[in-house]
């Protein structure tokens, strides 16, 4: 993602988009030129060099493919399907297609060309074992991935860059003289200069030094640049961001309603550093027995105008990325610590919804409008909960005068949350956890982290601010980004109820089941043993939020619309939907700006745009910023896999009780119920039988046996190996129940085996069910170990681990060593390629 400056055109020039391109060729019998696209168009002079600047664009993107003779043929009429790679860390990869279609299966041979995130047009070919389509790389028309973060080895006096990322298996060739200061074993920043082909390796340079893999901190340097997270603000930024004021001048307050006499406070977590939402509650006077709420939200837009240098930047993060004590902020922290932060005792300008609640949760009137406040009071949620259960705690005495209000926001949200049960919202029962970190910044302990109502009192302000946002835009009729989260497609729906019915349970709605359905099943099975598996299947089941301008409601809150309003200090489409609220009060309209940096260079403010274009925009907006979200979040993921793995390190061999987390047919995924840490089971390690793996049930099966695995079983466990650079831990099973167990006579109680006449069981009915309840069971808890054998079992695992280390080396040796036989050899290549070749 890059932004231009801005171009500004003096006349007001109409572009053909994108689409009118299309339209025009698809309506054509035969390929065209660009001057016959141009005279379809009926473009005059001063047009033809900005649709030219499309047209570039168009084709390195994959929608337009020229000839050997320059004329224009689209992609599709070509076979030809245009898409991104995506990596798979066993090597081979997948496309995913720019039309949405089904991802093509690539096989690591035409992996060979490409690094993933690559864009490239693909030409089905055929299908793979399941079915599945697959494809052959025809032309790579972007290359995405032009640095990478590593380790730097030697390998028989070779220098290579290992990639961090498990997506690009590649390893990255490094003359001595582009090493820098760098030496074996450090941490680096490769910038390729030479990208892979099906013959020869990536070639680059290194471009920064890191320092040593454990260094503290160094897991979210890694992380930050492997998922290439914007870390760094620009000069222009920074200089932007320091020519801001310190404080609120009087100038900024024309136009603004004074709130500064209202006693709102802020309630956030004990560790929060920006403030960008304050609250008050008061009894309403309109309406009896019900409530006026006043949420004020940092008037973020107010400083950061559209095309300036912050809001590029801010643009490129999407998001603020929260890692264990470090957040890379949306916006420099000038704004998001200070003048946009909420302080106490400051002025602070804002972005007021002012809502009328009945006596029964419904809303009865609300209305935006600018303002500012002087926030009276900076308080934590444990410091409200502890003084709303005891009105005459230290905590209660000392918010003085505003407990009052903070009673009146409790009370509401006791309305709020009836209302909530009432619409049929979903209410998910889940533990989250947090880390404890030493000095050193790796994990000291793990501890669920607790929830009470004071966080979900600022939870329904801020989700009934969000809703009325939402409102206020629909009814307005003007295009913005909201919060949608679709219920379950036809394919998890089907999955859903084939899982109820093994457990005698049904998901009322029919084909088109509502949040109520959902809501009423989560009633029914509230104190159930299978309770935590049940609410994991039906979360399992719904799809994932996105940003979109397409209003179809959120399914898991019951909203028919609803809009993020509350966080622009750390969230774009927050700071998107206040810049459309505003121009709606001003009595204007907000368009984004383009995105794409090709697209921006022909970007005029000035010129109108017409509807078409103004939804394509607030598409690619939607679409740009789910992604942000997504890369932040597995950012975040990385870093934490990485200290919880460094955490388990110095635990291989030991034995500890966790539940199933996760059921795949390779294996399954294993919770530690004291340590909160996931890691792997493989299938391997259940037994000799062959396993089936079933989608619907999330279950592994044994074929022999019918012993049988699932969704939050209990288990116990031995951690076995710990894979730092994969992130990821594996375990094997300690003490379960197996078939053979079963055969075997219990010590002390002979006669007990089941009994046999001509070589066949009398009772295989009593055998097959005491089988089937075996599987159920949760297995036995291991004999309880003294520290010799435990130190036994540790010195095993760690050999066992050594000895799965060595021989997946020697198994990727031997792979290398066949590659060379049937390798045939470049005609050209430089001395480092050719060093390559024979260290191989």
């Amino acid at each position: 993602m890059k932004l231009n400056n801005l171009s500004m055109h003096k006349t007001e020039i109409k572009i053909p988009s994108r689409e009118d391109i299309l339209a025009v060729l698809r309506q054509a019998q035969a390929p065209l030129t660009r001057e016959q696209v141009y005279e379809h168009l009926k473009l005059s002079e001063d047009q033809i060099p900005i649709i030219e600047k499309r047209l570039n664009a168009m084709e390195r993107d994959g929608q337009l493919m020229p000839n050997r003779k320059g004329m224009l043929l689209l992609s599709t009429k070509l076979d030809f399907v245009a898409g991104k790679v995506a990596g798979h860390r066993d090597g081979f990869g997948f496309l995913v297609r720019d039309d949405r279609g089904p991802d093509a299966f690539l096989s690591p041979r035409e992996m060979q060309k490409v690094l993933h995130g690559d864009r490239v047009l693909v030409r089905i070919t055929g299908t793979d074992h399941r079915g599945k389509p697959e494809g052959t790389i025809v032309e790579v028309t972007e290359r995405k991935t032009n640095r990478l973060v590593g380790r730097l080895v030697s390998e028989r006096g070779i220098l290579l860059v290992i990639p961090e990322d498990q997506r690009i298996k590649h390893d990255i060739l490094v003359s001595p003289k582009d090493v820098g200061n760098a030496t074996p074993g450090k941490v680096v920043t490769v910038e390729i200069v030479e990208q892979p082909t099906r013959h020869s390796q990536p070639i680059g340079k290194v471009a920064e030094v890191l320092g040593e893999l454990d260094d503290p901190g160094m897991e979210i340097e890694i992380a930050v640049r492997k998922f290439d997270v914007p870390h760094e603000f620009n000069l222009l930024t920074m200089n932007q961001a320091e020519s801001i004021p310190n404080e609120v001048e009087h100038k900024d307050l024309k136009g603004r309603v004074d709130l500064r006499d209202v006693p709102f406070v802020t309630i956030d977590g004990e560790d929060a550093r920006d403030f960008d939402d304050a609250v008050y509650c008061t009894p309403s006077n309109d309406t009896k027995g019900g409530w006026r709420l006043l949420v004020a939200i940092a008037d973020v837009s107010h400083y950061v105008m559209p095309g300036t240098p912050i809001d590029q930047e801010a643009t490129k993060r999407g998001t603020s990325v929260y890692f264990p004590r470090r957040v890379i902020p949306m916006l420099p922290e000038k704004l998001s610590n200070g003048l946009c932060s909420l302080n106490p005792g400051l002025d602070r300008l804002v972005l007021v919804c002012d809502m009328i609640i009945g006596p029964k949760g419904a809303m009865k009137a609300y209305q935006f409008y600018n303002g500012v406040i002087h926030s009276t009071a900076r308080l934590t949620y444990n410091q409200v909960w502890d003084a709303l259960t005891d009105p005459q705690s230290i905590a209660a005495k000392a918010m003085g005068h505003v407990y009052g209000d903070v009673e009146n926001l409790y009370t509401l949200f006791k309305v709020l949350f009836e209302s909530r049960q009432r619409r049929g919202a979903m209410e998910i029962d889940t533990v989250e956890t947090q880390v404890m970190l030493d000095p050193d910044g790796k994990i000291d302990k793990i501890v669920p982290k607790r929830r009470n109502d004071a966080h979900r009192l600022i939870e329904e302000c801020m989700l009934a601010a969000n809703v009325c946002a939402a409102d206020f835009l629909e009814r307005s009729k003007h295009p913005s980004l909201y919060r949608v989260h679709e219920g379950p497609t036809v394919e998890k729906l089907q999955n859903l109820r084939t899982f109820l019915r093994s457990v005698g349970l049904t998901l009322d709605g029919g084909d088109d089941p509502t949040s109520m359905d959902y809501a009423n099943l989560m009633k029914k099975v509230q104190g159930r043993p299978d309770q935590a598996l049940l609410q994991t299947m039906m979360l399992r089941s719904m799809q994932q939020a996105i940003y979109t301008p397409h209003n179809s409601g959120h399914f898991g809150l019951a909203y028919p619309a609803y809009a993020h309003f509350t966080s622009p200090i750390r969230r774009y489409p927050d700071l998107m939907v206040h810049r459309s609220i505003k121009a709606l009060l001003a009595g204007k309209r907000y368009v984004p700006m383009p995105l794409d940096d090709r697209e921006f260079e022909d970007y005029d403010p000035k010129r109108k745009v017409d509807k078409a274009e103004e939804i394509s925009r607030w598409d690619q907006s939607g679409n740009w910023f789910s992604s942000t979200e997504r890369r932040a979040d597995e950012a975040s993921r990385d870093v934490m896999s990485w200290l919880k793995c460094f955490f388990m390190k110095e635990r291989v061999g030991d034995t500890f009780q966790g539940h199933v987390s996760g059921v795949t047919s390779f294996g399954l995924f294993i919770t530690l119920d004291a340590l909160y840490v996931e890691g792997l089971v493989h299938v391997s390690e259940l037994g000799t039988e062959y396993f089936q793996y079933s989608d619907s049930l999330h279950e592994l099966r044994g074929e022999r046996s019918g012993i049988r695995y699932r969704l939050t079983d209990p288990i116990n466990v031995q951690v076995s190996r710990v894979d730092l650079d994969a992130r990821r831990i594996e375990f094997r099973l300690v003490q379960g129940v197996k078939f053979e167990s079963l055969m075997r006579e219990p010590a002390g109680k002979p006669g007990n085996r089941p009994q046999r006449q001509q070589g066949r069981r009398k009772n295989t009915g009593q055998l097959q069910q005491a089988v089937q309840d075996a599987g159920k069971a949760a297995p036995a808890l291991p004999p309880e170990e003294s520290a010799t054998t435990r130190g036994v079992n540790k010195k095993r695992a760690a050999d066992e681990s050594r000895s799965k280390a060595a021989a997946e080396k020697k198994r990727k040796e031997e792979i290398q060593k066949a590659k060379r036989v049937v390798r045939p050899k470049p005609a050209t290549g430089s001395k480092i390629r050719t060093a390559a070749k024979k260290s191989r």
